[in-house]
């Protein structure tokens, strides 16, 4: 006869058991996806509250302007042999406070006298070129400074700048 399979025999092929596995590296991935994510997101509101506030306290305090007191236009001949080349000048300058602007006006006659005696003491080469020009700025401001005693001068600005 021929041979009769029995159950035994018979190797059943069971289904490989990938559901439990697979589902497994899924959890892993997803839990790990989420670490990045938290971390990414953690670190991203650390910046805005922690770093991105420096740097924004940091902007307005070089952004902050003081007082500014216009000294006004000044024209002088230059001392350049026969006196044919002449300087106007308009001049702002920055206070440190609101304070200098009342102490400046009250000698604005003293302080326009000396300006215009250091304007007109300049050749020509001497004011011509940009290091001419800082130069300058940094006399006006040392001169302004000797007569304040309330604050100080922090810039002087030519808002006009013109030699014939």
């Amino acid at each position: 006869m021929p041979e009769d399979k029995t159950n035994e025999d018979v190797e059943v092929k069971e289904p490989k058991k990938k559901g439990i596995k697979t589902f497994l590296k899924w959890v892993l991935f997803g839990t790990l996806f989420l670490c990045i994510g938290v971390a990414g997101f953690g670190g991203w509101k650390y910046y805005q509250v922690f770093l991105a506030g420096k740097e924004k306290v940091k902007e307005e305090q070089t952004v902050k302007i003081g007082e500014i007191w216009p000294l006004g236009a000044m024209i002088v001949n230059l001392m350049d042999g026969n006196g044919e080349r002449y300087l106007k000048a308009v001049i702002q300058v920055e206070t440190s406070s609101p304070e200098c602007i009342a102490e400046l006006n009250m000698l604005k006659p003293k302080i326009t006298d000396n300006i215009l005696d250091l304007l007109s003491s300049k050749k020509y080469l001497d004011i011509v070129g940009y290091e001419g020009k800082q130069q300058l700025r940094e006399e006006i401001s040392m001169r302004l400074n000797n007569y304040l005693s309330k604050g100080r001068i922090k810039y002087v600005y030519f808002t006009e700048f013109v030699i014939q």
